[in-house]
């Protein structure tokens, strides 16, 4: 399976050193220029993410740990930025290695920040514990430092950690993994050790063209790298649709769920497939919870299924799907479908007799569901979930695995791919893990996990013979959404339906905002 346009590999530290000498070349006005766009890169990323807890204030004050070299240097002009922006703010500055260490293009960027902001700028000698900043930002080791630390660096940074900061952000890397960072910004590149580490918070890759291949140049290959999405694999989704387009050009996505119990997540699941762009969404469910649901979502066509007496999808129901099926192409099973036998039954007859695409949510994750039938499929577990299944899983590695969580996962589809040379024998290699770093805590709420599925399965239902691009589009669409929603209304005080008010506004925003 070739790499997804709009990803990027996850690169190994000496792989990321690699990358950036070729790129770079050693030559200082290259390296200036790169380090100007990283530092200006992550003070944009700082001021966004920022939203998140209501904005960073114009008159807050920052702490800037800087180190010798391109990490120390990054942080200074994100520094600079910062105060352009926050026309109040004042910067300490503490240099953990002391001025007369810096490498010339550090020595650069803070005289650079110095002349630009005399009086709001000052250089501090060490921490005084209490002191409280807007920002901390980490930029005291870069992708190329070496363990041990030495023990005042070990005892600084512990103390930067007891400070009671607003946001804590580190350049490319948490220094020394000790730095407790809320955000890291991956500058070029998203090197291996911040993936899922928890000292890292969340990461955010922020793209400097390392991976722009000259015309005529040959593209370097990373084979074994995992991959990291970007919103650039949306950006077909923002453009203009064919004039002569209708409601069947854009796919009908079927969506079986509901139960008495459990009876809002089939709703959340087809409002989100409502906005995906599918042209028709058609939903079985339980028959006494149509009219309410009818008139929530007039849009689609509502199904009332046979049900048991808890509450649940009758097995008799069948027929009605089965009838209507040839419409279809793709089909989502098991938001709010409950966990009863006999609609567990039902669960892997329809996912066995399938010939359309499917998503599998929910308690539809089953093992003797998920491993039924032919059709491809794509599987949406949360961790409790994903241990369920995954022996069924070792067995099918053609199934599209989204393992939700802090960081999500995309894998299989493809199964091992094997490669050999002339004379050598066959080697086995690992398809990549595709990882989205968007969302967030909004997400950790119920309800969630059934808009992505409704979500997915509109995009699949639009691109059938292509589901691992569904698969990816949906996660990254729906981070997206998540995180405009937490900097516009904060982490807390939100809902989940509300992730879904903001999927317009992810779509059309920048491929920047990454």
């Amino acid at each position: 399976m070739n790499p997804l346009p709009g990803s990027y590999p996850i690169l190994r530290c000496d792989e990321a050193r690699t990358l950036e000498t070729k790129v770079l070349r050693g030559d200082e006005a290259r390296e200036w220029a790169a380090l100007q766009r990283a530092g200006r890169a992550i003070a944009a990323a700082i001021l966004q993410d920022g939203g998140e807890i209501g904005g960073l204030p114009e008159d807050g004050r920052l702490l800037v740990l800087a180190g010798k070299g391109h990490n120390g240097g990054d942080a200074l002009i994100a520094a600079q930025a910062l105060l352009a922006r926050l026309p109040a703010a004042k910067a300490d500055v503490l240099f953990v290695f002391g001025l007369a260490e810096l490498r010339p293009l550090a020595d650069r960027a803070w005289r650079q920040l110095a002349s630009a902001w005399p009086g709001r700028v000052r250089v501090i000698p060490r921490l005084i514990p209490g002191t409280p900043y807007t920002l901390s930002l980490d930029g005291i080791f870069g992708f190329q430092f070496r363990s041990p630390a030495e023990a005042r660096v070990i005892e600084l940074i512990a103390s930067a950690n007891a400070l009671p900061v607003r946001v804590r952000a580190a350049v490319d890397l948490p220094s020394a993994g000790l730095f407790r960072a809320d955000f890291t910004y991956a500058t070029g590149s998203v090197k291996t050790p911040v993936v899922g580490a928890p000292e890292a918070g969340r990461v955010r890759f922020l793209d400097l063209g390392f991976f722009e291949v000259p015309p005529g140049a040959e593209a370097a290959v990373w084979p074994q790298a995992d991959r990291v999405l970007t919103r650039e694999v949306l950006a077909p989704l923002a453009a203009l649709r064919p004039s002569q387009s209708d409601k069947r050009t854009y796919g009908h996505v079927f969506i079986v769920g509901g139960s008495r119990g459990y009876p809002g997540a089939v709703l959340l699941t087809v409002i989100a497939a409502l906005r995906s762009g599918v042209g028709l969404v058609t939903a079985f469910l339980p028959e006494s919870l149509v009219p309410a649901f009818a008139a929530r979502a007039p849009e689609a066509m509502w199904v009332g299924w046979p049900e048991t007496p808890t509450g649940h999808l009758a097995l008799e129901g069948e027929y009605l799907l089965r009838e209507r099926v040839s419409r279809a192409t793709a089909l989502v099973v098991g938001p709010g479908l409950g966990r009863e036998p006999e609609t567990l039954a039902l669960a892997r007859s329809l996912v066995a007799q399938s010939a359309v695409p499917l998503v599998i949510d929910a308690d539809a994750l089953q093992p003797d569901v998920v491993s039924a039938g032919t059709a491809p499929r794509i599987v949406t577990p949360h961790a409790g979930e994903y241990a369920r299944i995954q022996a069924a899983l070792a067995e099918r590695p053609d199934v599209i695995v989204v393992r939700k969580g802090p960081v999500t996962r995309i894998d299989g589809g493809s199964g091992p791919r094997t490669s050999q040379r002339e004379g050598e024998p066959t080697a086995a290699e690992r398809a990549p893990t595709y990882h989205s770093f968007f969302g967030g805590p909004v997400l950790a709420r119920g309800g969630s996990g059934d808009l992505l599925a409704g979500l997915t399965g509109g995009l699949l239902a639009q691109t059938p013979a292509e589901p691992f691009l569904a698969a990816a589009r949906g996660v990254v669409w729906h981070g997206a959404a998540a995180d405009r929603l937490a900097r516009a209304q904060g982490q807390v005080a939100v809902r989940t339906i509300e992730v879904a008010d903001y999927l317009s506004a992810a779509l059309g925003a920048s491929v920047d905002d990454r």
